[in-house]
């Protein structure tokens, strides 16, 4: 089995683990919002009083919004405000998740100001707190992650929003940076350093923008292997 990080429980706040993002850390364009995602925590606490269950974002990908010149095709919001992707242009910190293939779906986090409509889609995190809940989520038994690579729980954006349980219907539009949030981002203080930049994948418009961001050589990251890409470092 892969080795799963543990959480710094010395920046635990109650039973969550760390502390809150501030709303202006997500106020900024997505190419710099998303490298500095990496390492913070993905929270879900399905109900009141249940396990919470934790992810570490270890692969994104930026998403221009339409005042982006030229506008990125790619981004659901390249063409304007509609009643799907109305979260992108309200304020910084909220989940946008949307359906694919009629029955997985993908969570992205609004950032920059109101109205500019930025975000970053996750696309693998590495399973922290909840693992057996994970693995009921995916369809598996209770305790394969005992059996099979933790990784292949979250790896891909459509296995992570199902290993958290988290639906349009439920969970789109939700503030991610409320403590009363049953879905939030933290950060326990995790250095993060390093990050390899390569282009997006799994798109068909604007391939070669280089906007995907992952760990370098974490082994819960999605798509080949040997992508090619560079490492840069954060401040």
């Amino acid at each position: 089995m892969e080795q799963v990080a543990k959480v710094n429980r010395s920046a635990t706040v109650g039973r969550l683990p760390g502390r809150l993002l501030s709303r202006a850390f997500l106020q900024h364009s997505p190419e710099f919002v998303a490298p500095r995602l990496l390492g913070k925590l993905l929270v879900h606490v399905p109900h009141p009083g249940a396990q919470p269950i934790v992810g570490r974002i270890v692969e994104v990908e930026a998403y221009l919004g339409p005042h982006h010149q030229p506008p990125d095709p790619a981004a659901h919001s390249h063409r304007g405000p509609t009643p799907r992707n109305r979260v992108l242009f309200g304020p910084a910190g909220h989940a946008y998740v949307y359906a694919i293939y009629g029955r997985y779906f993908c969570m992205n986090v609004s950032c920059e100001p109101e109205g500019q409509a930025g975000c970053v889609l996750l696309r693998a995190l590495e399973p922290v707190l909840g693992l057996s809940q994970m693995a009921a989520n995916r369809g598996l038994a209770p305790k394969a992650h005992k059996e099979v690579p933790a990784c292949q729980l979250t790896r891909g954006p459509g296995r992570l929003c199902q290993a958290l349980g988290l639906t349009r219907p439920a969970h789109n539009g939700l503030d991610l940076l409320r403590s009363a949030s049953p879905l939030q981002i933290r950060d326990d203080g995790l250095p993060v350093a390093e990050v390899l930049v390569t282009p997006r994948i799994g798109i068909r418009h604007a391939v070669d923008l280089p906007l995907r961001f992952a760990l370098p050589s974490h082994p819960c990251v999605s798509g080949p292997r040997n992508f090619p890409g560079r490492v840069i470092f954060l401040d």
